[in-house]
């Protein structure tokens, strides 16, 4: 009966040991992902901000509101149309040489 209890209470110190060090190596390991998070999680973001950036969804949302200021720059006073005239070249700025529509290429041109 004394080995039986031996042998259970070597069972459960080697389990509860066990479970200890898996418990401190799964807590190193968060503290190594986020450690890891933090030294390359900007350049993925970046990567993944300039593959946006060269989507077409991106381009056509920026031409689009390109296409909306244009409207309210023809129908803005005078005193407003320097102010749309700058955002206006802002944004298309962020599109790739070649990706404007000719007619919006010819107004930013103009402005």
């Amino acid at each position: 009966m004394k080995d039986f209890l031996k042998a259970v209470g070597f069972v459960l110190a080697v389990v509860t040991a066990m479970l200890l060090i898996g418990g401190y190596a799964g807590f190193g390991g968060r503290a190594i992902g986020l450690a890891s998070d933090k030294a390359f999680a900007p350049r993925e973001e970046a990567v993944r901000r300039e593959t946006f950036e060269q989507s077409k969804a991106f381009q056509d949302g920026v031409i689009s509101e390109i296409r909306n200021m244009q409207f309210e720059y023809l129908h803005a006073d005078d005193a407003h149309k320097p102010l749309l005239a700058d955002v206006i070249k802002h944004r298309a700025a962020e599109l790739p040489y070649g990706s404007l529509p000719p007619d919006l290429h010819l107004f930013i041109n103009q402005l």
